[in-house]
């Protein structure tokens, strides 16, 4: 076991390029890391890194076995499937991203709930609205709002959520309220943007009768956390740009008013994304089963709840 779990980290330090990220990733120490990758390299007697104080770099050797590594490990996650799909009897460990959104408010309330009924499976879930990949952060699978387009990976279709275009009352009874794209532009409206590495957000696509078309946008605040911007709305900062289920109970209650009415915001999708393989992990088929069968409804309430308002 000690060989195969040597054989992990170094896949992990190859493809993180860094012996402490690889470390965390594991939940080891970087001491325990590095021990793995010297006890590697004495056994098949060769450099698998070249290492300096600030850099990290595989060899030609390490290269080499890296290739034939992921192999073996792939396969023996293949034959651990396969035989926990055949007993019904998943086991282990799932490591799962989502949106903040999307997570606080339907995957974090159900974990404990899944938990209860596949005890032997442990998950880790990792929340963020910066864009995942998963190969690189050792993910099982990532449930996204959006269009991906990584064609490496396979995707489950949830649905369709719709979007909406708000801001608080006061700022519009100060800033006045904008019926259209345009008016965002011409009134210099302070839009709330939702930015990091790779965001397409500093341009907002909406309906027009032209067809889809995208307003660059601007305002004073940004955020890679969707809540923070929500938040700032709520104090009267500016115009959001959110999934319905996200804000419906502020539109409810008319701490949020909708704006643009005359160019909406086209739905995004829902869906999940995980690795192409013979066959699916159970466990995560298993979770991915579990969490749509309980997200569709909670995006249905979320819309009835908003209903009068937004009409």
């Amino acid at each position: 076991m000690s060989y195969f779990e040597n054989i992990k980290t170094f896949i992990r330090v190859y493809e993180l390029g860094s012996m402490s990220a690889a470390a965390r990733d594991q939940r080891i120490s970087p001491a325990v890391a590095s021990s793995r990758i010297s006890q590697l390299e004495t056994h098949l007697n060769v450099r698998l890194f070249q290492r300096t104080t600030r850099m990290l770099h595989a060899t030609e050797q390490g290269q080499i076995f890296y290739d034939g590594a992921l192999r073996i490990i792939e396969a023996i996650e293949q034959a651990e499937a396969d035989v926990n799909d055949v007993t019904m009897n998943p086991r282990g460990t799932i490591f799962v991203a989502a949106p903040l959104g999307v997570g606080r408010r339907f995957i974090a309330p159900a974990v404990p709930e899944f938990k209860s009924a596949y005890p032997m499976i442990d998950v880790r879930l990792r929340l963020s609205d910066r864009k995942i990949d998963l190969s690189t952060e050792g993910l099982d699978l990532a449930f996204f709002l959006g269009n991906p387009k990584d064609s490496a990976l396979k995707m489950r279709k949830i649905t369709d959520c719709e979007r909406i275009l708000c801001a608080s009352p006061d700022y519009v009874r100060r800033r006045g309220h904008p019926k259209t794209g345009q008016d965002l532009i011409s009134q210099n409206h302070d839009c709330l943007l939702l930015r990091f590495p790779g965001s397409p957000e500093f341009q907002w696509a909406l309906k027009t009768e032209e067809g889809l078309r995208k307003f660059s946008v601007q305002g004073p605040f940004e955020s890679d956390d969707g809540d923070v911007l929500t938040t700032w709305a709520l104090n009267g900062q500016g115009i959001i740009l959110k999934p319905l289920f996200e804000v419906a109970e502020h539109l409810r209650s008319g701490a949020l008013v909708p704006v643009v009415e005359d160019n909406p915001p086209e739905p995004v999708q829902l869906g999940c994304l995980f690795g192409h393989r013979r066959r699916q992990d159970p466990k995560a088929r298993l979770f991915i089963t579990f969490m749509v069968d309980r997200i569709k409804p909670a995006l249905e309430a979320a819309a009835k709840t908003s209903a009068a308002p937004v009409g």
